[in-house]
Protein backbone atom coordinates (compact mmCIF):
# COMPACT_ATOMS: atom_id res chain seq x y z
CA UNK A 1 0.00 0.00 0.00
CA UNK A 2 1.24 3.48 -0.75
CA UNK A 3 2.47 5.81 1.60
CA UNK A 4 -0.38 7.72 2.32
CA UNK A 5 -3.43 6.62 2.70
CA UNK A 6 -4.68 9.63 -0.10
CA UNK A 7 -2.69 7.55 -2.59
CA UNK A 8 -5.35 4.86 -2.73
CA UNK A 9 -9.28 4.65 -3.53
CA UNK A 10 -11.81 5.66 -1.31
CA UNK A 11 -12.55 1.05 -1.30
CA UNK A 12 -8.81 0.92 0.06
CA UNK A 13 -8.96 3.64 2.47
CA UNK A 14 -12.33 2.27 3.76
CA UNK A 15 -11.34 -1.42 4.02
CA UNK A 16 -7.76 -0.23 5.42
CA UNK A 17 -9.72 1.90 8.29
CA UNK A 18 -12.59 -1.24 8.98
CA UNK A 19 -9.71 -3.20 9.33
CA UNK A 20 -8.21 -1.22 12.41
CA UNK A 21 -11.86 -0.70 13.56
CA UNK A 22 -12.16 -4.00 13.61
CA UNK A 23 -8.59 -4.58 15.47
CA UNK A 24 -9.43 -1.81 18.02
CA UNK A 25 -12.88 -2.76 18.85
CA UNK A 26 -11.85 -6.33 19.70
CA UNK A 27 -9.06 -5.21 22.34
CA UNK A 28 -11.84 -3.01 23.94
CA UNK A 29 -14.18 -5.97 23.94
CA UNK A 30 -10.41 -8.12 25.74
CA UNK A 31 -10.15 -5.42 28.16
CA UNK A 32 -13.58 -5.01 29.39
CA UNK A 33 -13.98 -8.79 29.62
CA UNK A 34 -10.50 -8.54 31.45
CA UNK A 35 -8.90 -11.38 29.37
CA UNK A 36 -5.62 -10.10 29.98
CA UNK A 37 -3.49 -12.39 28.60
CA UNK A 38 -5.08 -12.10 25.31
CA UNK A 39 -4.25 -8.24 25.40
CA UNK A 40 -0.58 -9.02 26.18
CA UNK A 41 -0.65 -11.37 22.58
CA UNK A 42 -2.13 -8.48 20.53
CA UNK A 43 1.29 -6.76 21.14
CA UNK A 44 4.53 -7.48 19.44
CA UNK A 45 7.63 -8.00 21.61
CA UNK A 46 9.41 -4.51 20.77
CA UNK A 47 6.34 -2.98 21.57
CA UNK A 48 6.01 -0.10 24.11
CA UNK A 49 2.94 1.15 25.95
CA UNK A 50 2.90 4.81 27.19
CA UNK A 51 0.49 6.97 29.03
CA UNK A 52 1.77 10.14 29.18
CA UNK A 53 1.16 12.16 32.38
CA UNK A 54 -2.39 14.24 32.03
CA UNK A 55 -0.83 18.07 32.32
CA UNK A 56 1.96 17.10 29.40
CA UNK A 57 0.14 15.14 27.30
CA UNK A 58 2.42 15.19 24.03
CA UNK A 59 5.58 14.61 26.32
CA UNK A 60 8.44 12.88 25.29
CA UNK A 61 8.52 9.33 27.99
CA UNK A 62 12.89 10.08 27.61
CA UNK A 63 12.88 13.63 29.05
CA UNK A 64 9.18 14.56 30.82
CA UNK A 65 7.25 12.27 33.40
CA UNK A 66 5.08 9.87 32.35
CA UNK A 67 2.15 7.71 33.97
CA UNK A 68 3.14 4.72 32.33
CA UNK A 69 6.21 3.46 30.04
CA UNK A 70 6.25 0.03 29.49
CA UNK A 71 8.40 -1.61 26.70
CA UNK A 72 6.89 -5.42 26.64
CA UNK A 73 8.83 -7.44 29.65
CA UNK A 74 7.25 -4.03 31.78
CA UNK A 75 4.04 -4.81 29.80
CA UNK A 76 3.69 -8.19 30.69
CA UNK A 77 5.22 -7.71 34.36
CA UNK A 78 2.02 -5.03 34.61
CA UNK A 79 0.08 -7.74 32.99
CA UNK A 80 0.62 -10.21 35.59
CA UNK A 81 0.32 -8.47 38.58
CA UNK A 82 -2.91 -7.00 37.46
CA UNK A 83 -3.94 -10.61 37.53
CA UNK A 84 -2.86 -11.69 40.54
CA UNK A 85 -3.67 -10.55 44.23
CA UNK A 86 -0.77 -8.31 44.55
CA UNK A 87 -2.14 -5.62 42.55
CA UNK A 88 -5.09 -4.70 45.33
CA UNK A 89 -6.54 -1.83 43.63
CA UNK A 90 -7.77 -4.44 41.06
CA UNK A 91 -8.98 -6.97 42.95
CA UNK A 92 -11.54 -8.06 42.19
CA UNK A 93 -10.66 -6.32 39.17
CA UNK A 94 -12.42 -2.98 37.80
CA UNK A 95 -15.67 -3.27 35.30
CA UNK A 96 -15.20 -1.73 32.39
CA UNK A 97 -16.90 -0.02 29.15
CA UNK A 98 -14.59 1.30 26.37
CA UNK A 99 -15.72 3.30 23.32
CA UNK A 100 -13.50 3.79 20.78
CA UNK A 101 -14.69 6.23 17.96
CA UNK A 102 -13.35 8.44 15.14
CA UNK A 103 -10.99 5.89 13.89
CA UNK A 104 -8.94 7.79 11.41
CA UNK A 105 -5.68 6.12 9.36
CA UNK A 106 -2.56 8.64 9.75
CA UNK A 107 -0.39 6.33 7.57
CA UNK A 108 0.58 3.06 5.88
CA UNK A 109 3.32 2.14 4.54
CA UNK A 110 5.10 -1.31 4.03
CA UNK A 111 3.53 -3.70 7.22
CA UNK A 112 2.76 -0.38 9.16
CA UNK A 113 -0.31 1.45 9.86
CA UNK A 114 -0.65 4.25 12.00
CA UNK A 115 -3.90 5.33 13.27
CA UNK A 116 -5.66 7.67 15.75
CA UNK A 117 -8.73 7.19 17.78
CA UNK A 118 -11.09 8.46 20.45
CA UNK A 119 -11.78 6.47 23.71
CA UNK A 120 -13.91 6.72 26.25
CA UNK A 121 -13.61 4.52 29.70
CA UNK A 122 -16.01 4.41 32.06
CA UNK A 123 -14.70 2.28 34.58
CA UNK A 124 -17.36 0.76 37.73
CA UNK A 125 -15.05 -0.10 41.23
CA UNK A 126 -16.61 -0.14 44.75
CA UNK A 127 -19.72 2.11 44.08
CA UNK A 128 -17.98 4.50 41.84
CA UNK A 129 -17.83 5.75 38.78
CA UNK A 130 -14.41 7.43 37.08
CA UNK A 131 -14.54 8.22 33.18
CA UNK A 132 -11.04 8.61 31.16
CA UNK A 133 -11.71 10.62 27.72
CA UNK A 134 -8.13 10.71 25.55
CA UNK A 135 -6.67 9.02 21.94
CA UNK A 136 -4.83 6.31 21.16
CA UNK A 137 -1.97 6.92 18.58
CA UNK A 138 -1.39 3.40 18.03
CA UNK A 139 1.24 2.03 15.11
CA UNK A 140 -0.17 -1.62 14.22
CA UNK A 141 1.96 -4.32 12.11
CA UNK A 142 0.91 -6.63 9.93
CA UNK A 143 2.56 -10.19 11.14
CA UNK A 144 1.29 -13.77 10.31
CA UNK A 145 -1.15 -14.23 12.82
CA UNK A 146 -2.98 -10.44 12.15
CA UNK A 147 -2.40 -7.42 13.19
CA UNK A 148 -0.62 -6.98 16.32
CA UNK A 149 0.24 -3.41 18.24
CA UNK A 150 3.62 -1.96 17.84
CA UNK A 151 3.41 1.09 19.71
CA UNK A 152 0.36 2.69 21.62
CA UNK A 153 0.02 5.87 23.25
CA UNK A 154 -2.77 6.91 25.53
CA UNK A 155 -3.34 10.90 26.18
CA UNK A 156 -5.65 11.31 28.64
CA UNK A 157 -7.22 14.43 28.24
CA UNK A 158 -8.67 15.25 32.26
CA UNK A 159 -6.93 17.04 34.37
CA UNK A 160 -7.34 14.66 37.35
CA UNK A 161 -7.31 11.06 36.98
CA UNK A 162 -9.94 10.41 39.74
CA UNK A 163 -11.03 11.69 42.97
CA UNK A 164 -8.30 9.38 44.81
CA UNK A 165 -6.00 10.20 42.07
CA UNK A 166 -5.06 6.14 41.80
CA UNK A 167 -4.34 4.54 38.63
CA UNK A 168 -4.65 0.79 38.26
CA UNK A 169 -6.08 -0.13 35.44
CA UNK A 170 -5.12 -0.27 31.68
CA UNK A 171 -6.20 2.37 29.10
Amino acid sequence: MPETTNDVSLPERLALRLEVEEFLFEEAAILDDWRMDDWLALFTEDATYVVPSTDVPNGDPSKDLTLIDDDYLRLTWRVNRLKSRHAHREFPYSRTRRAVTNVRILRCEGDEIEATASILISRFRHGEFDQFVGRYLTTLVRTPVGLRIRRRRAELDQERLSPNGALSMVF
